[in-house]
């Protein structure tokens, strides 16, 4: 191999920038992904491209595309890449503590119920881990993305995902304020909502979520209606909590409210719990030091360092 050769090979950096330039269309997000700035990532690939000779991507001032140069050799290195990231997990395992960056995509919800109750405790009994934690309501594909692992409803989880189950079930209420009941009355049935004013739910899809019911084995679907849609649950009962509606949302939510009465539960014996919350990664994928001490926590095994 001669030296432009081994330049080529050998730049794990160009490499790396060039593989998340590809991935997320943006040389802003790769910047964030890879943690640099945005002039680091953008004379990165201009000096990829010069020891190649070709250009591989297609830049305006509002996109970023792959040519087909640029397509053919991302398809050829991602599995290399992984390779030789998997290697250095591997090896990072043999150190004394976990270390390293675990990257986590999850919903709003799961993050406010299932990791921000073990931030402080992860972070005092593992210092060298960092936590790369991103909010998002889609159901992206977490290896073309560059997570580690994604946090879902179980039922949400891709089939060819190894799951960790975190929590066995998730019961969902419909909620409104003292207030808005006193003024419109109570569905006894999931059919009366049709006459009140729901706060509705939209997935990042644009899809509105339809509201699922269940007693005795008969379901119930309603597709309601409302002044009032949103794409985020904690704002749903902030909002039924100021009397703008009923809400329908993952019951611990909204605990502390019902609690001290600033909410009540209506329709209770209708609303279904669903299998619960899972970690999931990819089965052919290394587990890092970092995810499995993540892992460990969460379930409650962690807490100290593994020997």
């Amino acid at each position: 191999m001669n030296g432009v050769q081994q330049s080529k090979a050998g730049d794990l950096f160009a490499l790396s920038v060039f593989l998340a330039v590809a991935a997320r269309r943006s040389f802003q997000a790769a910047a964030i992904e890879l943690n640099v700035t945005r002039s680091a990532v953008s004379h990165s690939v201009k000096s990829f491209e010069q020891r190649l000779g070709v250009r591989l991507f297609n830049r305006t001032t509002r996109s970023v595309s792959l040519t087909e140069a640029g397509e053919r050799l991302a398809a050829k290195l991602r599995p290399a890449m992984s390779s030789i990231t998997e290697a250095l997990q591997e090896v990072d395992d043999f150190r004394a503590s976990p270390s390293g960056t675990v990257r986590i995509n999850a919903s709003d919800v799961a993050i406010r119920m299932i990791l921000r109750p073990i931030l402080a405790r992860f972070r005092h009994a593992y210092p060298q881990v960092h936590l790369d934690i991103v909010t998002d309501g889609r159901l992206g594909d977490i290896v073309a993305e560059g997570f580690d692992a994604g946090i879902r409803l179980a039922e949400a989880v891709p089939q060819d995902m190894i799951a960790v189950r975190l929590v066995d079930t998730v019961r969902f209420a419909a909620v409104a304020s003292p207030d808005y009941l006193a003024a419109r009355g109570r569905p006894t049935v999931p059919q009366d909502l049709y006459q009140h004013d729901c706060i509705r739910f939209r997935f990042e899809s644009g899809a509105i979520y339809r509201w699922e019911f269940e007693r005795h084995g008969i379901a119930e679907t309603i597709n309601v209606d409302g002044p009032l849609t949103l794409t985020d649950q904690i704002l749903m009962a902030e909002a039924a909590i100021d009397g703008i509606g009923i809400a329908f949302v993952p019951d611990f939510l909204v605990m502390d409210a019902i609690d001290d009465r600033r909410l009540e539960r209506v329709l209770g014996e209708w609303c279904p719990s669903f299998p619960g919350v899972c970690l999931y990664y990819p089965g052919r994928r290394h587990v890092s030091s970092g995810l499995r001490a993540l892992i460990d926590t969460i379930r409650g095994d962690g807490g100290s360092k593994s020997d």
